[in-house]
């Protein structure tokens, strides 16, 4: 039986399918219309269809979304795809479908994915970062992602920065609180803390690329970043203490966080010292489909 995985992200919605070694057979991408539910649903349908009727074998079906489903409902929480609160995504596919779909949080997709066959192969527990459009965590111990009663477990997210200071920004949240970490440690979250240190809006791609080209100003607001993320990864230390951390998303592709953070985040650990490996994660941006792919074929199989 194949294993389709789907990831809806902010700007790309993918969907993969693998074979029962985890060999690639399929691979599609479409623009995720992410102002809309019904396009939203549309595009997922047709990319299953499309990819069923291609390969003509059973799967199973696995969706990584930006938020998570309450118990107490089944309906889409915490998205910061906000189009999607309050839908009955699982029962819409379900129906549409006539097929059984298993959904969890992008982080915990990705976490999975990472643990499964990516860096994080081989350690006893991962935390799992996305650091994309929003921000969020998955933490995964022995192979299993974690779930708590609230299936909230690992959205660090939604956490004010701990040890904050005056040069850190306190940006409002869709959430409706104000200071919360994905405001300053996403993608969208470099941008803001540019503006509010220099005036000047531009994309996080912008500052990097000059941060790359040596401009000093960029360089300072990475570094400022990069400080917020240590502060906000030593607290997911003290508490979790972790075996690895994997970073996602686009901002995880800045390859100065890999230095630069470790270097700092001694500080504020209550430790002699910091074992813990911050890892880029092997499958990039397509990590998080894998997991969803690894998440629908762990679940079929109870």
């Amino acid at each position: 039986m194949l294993q389709f995985g789907i990831d809806l992200g902010g700007t790309k919605t993918e969907i993969i399918a693998l074979d029962s070694e985890g060999n690639e057979r399929l691979r599609r991408r479409a623009p995720t219309p992410r102002e809309s539910y019904p396009d939203i649903l549309n595009t997922i349908l047709t990319l299953v269809t499309d990819a069923a009727s291609e390969l003509n074998e059973p799967y199973t079906l696995g969706l990584g979304i930006p938020g998570a489903l309450s118990y107490k409902t089944g309906l889409v929480k915490n998205a910061n795809t906000t189009c999607l609160i309050g839908q009955d995504l699982k029962g819409d596919i379900e129906r549409s479908l006539k097929h059984p779909v298993v959904i969890a949080n992008d982080a915990d997709c990705l976490a999975l994915s990472e643990a499964t066959d990516g860096a994080g192969a081989g350690y006893d527990s991962v935390f799992a970062v996305i650091i994309g459009t929003g921000c969020g965590g998955g933490w995964v111990v022995n192979g299993k992602v974690i779930s708590g009663p609230n299936a909230i477990a690992g959205e660090w997210g939604h956490n004010p920065l701990s040890w904050r200071t005056d040069e850190d920004g306190d940006f409002p949240c869709y959430c409706g609180l104000t200071g919360c970490q994905e405001t300053l440690l996403s993608g969208s979250g470099i941008r803001l803390q540019a503006q509010f240190e220099t005036g000047l809006d531009q994309s996080a791609e912008t500052w990097v690329k000059a941060a790359e080209a040596g401009d000093p100003q960029a360089q300072q607001v990475l570094l400022h970043h990069h400080k917020r993320l240590a502060k906000a990864l030593a607290a997911v230390i003290n508490l979790m203490d972790p075996h690895a951390i994997v970073l996602g998303g686009g901002a995880s592709n800045i390859e100065s966080i890999y230095r630069i953070v470790p270097e700092l985040w001694g500080e504020w650990v209550f430790s002699d010292s910091v074992e813990t490996p911050l890892l880029k994660s092997q499958y990039g941006d397509s990590s998080g489909v894998r997991g969803a792919a690894w998440l629908g074929r762990s679940a079929y199989s109870k």
